[in-house]
């Protein structure tokens, strides 16, 4: 399988793309230089019916923050909906002494509008960062809630690898036309965020 780009768009050039037929369609990239957030507020409409966030290594300026998001109904103004989600990860550090797959409560919301964590306790040593996808579904629905699911692998603490499953939903019909992502505390040192709509 291979893989072509015309600039904006991104595409399978085997049988894969004309089995599915669908396409990456770039919309916007935010490179964080001690950025207190990043936030979306264009580029999320009725255009797609998927989108995806792509993090590419993620830098906290505060050791053991929180990555998290959340969502707007009024172009940014707000970022308050309402969540209900889940939240495991799997864990494996480089001595062997620890291998997990758990859940953790703490981390999930229900009926909840504050901002979701999608990376718990990021390091910030120099070669600590983290990388993986956010994909929101069919955002501008006014008749459904708003399903997002997050892939995410770390290099952080304890040096450990953790590849943390986030899921859950909106409970709004309003469209979603906003996403802003932060630290629970500090700045988002480096790092890029790119926004890629499916068709």
């Amino acid at each position: 399988m291979g893989l072509i780009s015309n600039g904006t768009t991104i595409f399978d050039n085997g049988s894969m793309a004309s089995g599915f037929g669908s396409s990456l369609n770039f919309i916007s990239k935010a490179t964080a230089s001690s950025s207190a957030s990043i936030e979306f507020t264009s580029g999320i409409d009725s255009t797609y019916k998927e989108y995806v966030f792509y993090f590419n290594n993620i830098h906290p300026a505060t050791d053991s923050a929180d990555f998290q998001f959340n969502m707007s109904t009024d172009s940014g103004s707000n970022y308050n909906v309402t969540k209900t989600t889940t939240f495991f990860r799997a864990r494996h550090r480089e001595d062997d002494a620890v291998t997990s797959l758990d859940y953790v409560t703490g981390n999930d919301l229900a009926q909840s509008t504050s901002f979701q964590i999608i990376i718990n306790n990021a390091g910030n040593q120099n070669d600590e960062s983290s990388s993986g996808t956010m994909t929101l579904f069919n955002p501008s629905s006014t008749t459904f809630v708003k399903h997002f699911m997050t892939d995410i692998n770390t290099y952080g603490q304890e040096d450990a690898s953790y590849r943390r499953f986030v899921a859950g939903y909106g409970n709004t019909t309003s469209a979603i036309d906003a996403v802003k992502f932060q630290m629970s505390s500090g700045n988002i040192d480096s790092g890029e965020i790119l926004l890629f709509g499916v068709s």
